[in-house]
């Protein structure tokens, strides 16, 4: 199967660099999977999975938003932020998604920011699937 080049970056740095026969993202309109000759397109990203895969092995990458670039040999995903499951500390993204849960209820009764309390506790959720907890 035809390969492409596949770059993952956020503003901190490079996360993700290698050939890949296929990509799965979740952007605004819906899950997208891309393949080597694809047509050029850019799409902006949610909150979501990014799914790098090569041959039988598919590498998980916990994405926060940002967009996707794809040419007919390569694609690159310019991410708010983006984590390899072994760089996610479960224990952090799991106290994470319990104050966001509860910043999520007192938005509910407050009338606080609930769009901000939504979006912390998927980004929490989002983390801890990728590192499989």
């Amino acid at each position: 199967m035809k390969t492409m080049q596949a770059n993952v970056v956020t503003p901190d740095g490079s996360v993700f660099e290698g050939q890949i026969e296929m990509v799965t993202v979740k952007t605004t309109e819906g899950s997208l999977g891309i393949m080597a000759g694809h047509l050029p397109l850019v799409a902006p990203l949610t909150i979501g999975i990014v799914r790098l895969k090569n041959d039988s092995n598919i590498q998980l990458v916990a994405v926060s938003g940002g967009f996707m670039e794809v040419r007919p040999d390569e694609v690159s995903i310019l991410a708010e932020s983006a984590e390899l499951p072994s760089d996610i500390d479960v224990a952090r993204a799991r106290a994470a998604k319990e104050r966001a849960e509860r910043r999520l209820e007192r938005a509910k009764k407050e009338h606080i920011d609930f769009k901000r309390a939504e979006l912390a506790l998927k980004r929490a959720i989002n983390r801890l699937e990728v590192a499989g907890s």
